[in-house]
């Protein structure tokens, strides 16, 4: 396994992988239109601003074959969390958070992390730290749960 920081270049790949998990684990509990909405966020071309913009993504990948990714913005949201099906159950997912946190706090995160969870998407995050915000909300037909993780060095204030 090889983990490495994202290039423009693997945008298309980024955008297959969390695409196809999306489909199959996110959508039904979304609407018609907030089903299109979060793919549309999930395309190539999508994937390809982020990068460009305020956003860090990470890879891990098993040979050639990439099976999970991490994407924070500003380094303080978690955006994308996903690993292939194939590989879940490995502690990819929490390799990829706990690099992607480290390197947060290296660029001068004080140690507050969101993110927007997935309703199927909620044990993982509690098993990483996060605690949730509120309840279960709905945004333009997109089912989530706000979520937020603080960590010591932010207590010790």
């Amino acid at each position: 396994m090889r983990l490495r920081e994202a290039q423009l270049t693997d945008a298309s790949h980024i955008s297959a992988l969390i695409s196809v998990l999306a489909k199959q684990d996110i959508l039904p509990s979304c609407s018609e239109s907030g089903g299109k909405k979060l793919l549309e966020s999930m395309s190539q071309e999508a994937i390809e601003g982020y990068l460009a913009g305020p956003f860090c993504y990470h890879l891990m990948e098993d040979g050639d074959l990439l099976v999970g990714v991490i994407g924070m913005r500003d380094d303080s949201h978690l955006y994308h969390l996903f690993v292939a099906k194939t590989h879940q159950g490995q502690g990819i997912g929490t390799a990829l958070w706990c690099h992607a946190k480290n390197e947060c706090l290296a660029k001068g995160n004080t140690g507050r992390f969101t993110v927007n969870s997935a309703l199927n998407a909620q044990g993982v995050y509690l098993k990483l730290g996060f605690l949730p915000l509120g309840a279960i909300r709905e945004t333009q037909g997109i089912i989530d749960i706000p979520m937020e993780l603080v960590t010591e060095s932010l207590h010790n204030l």
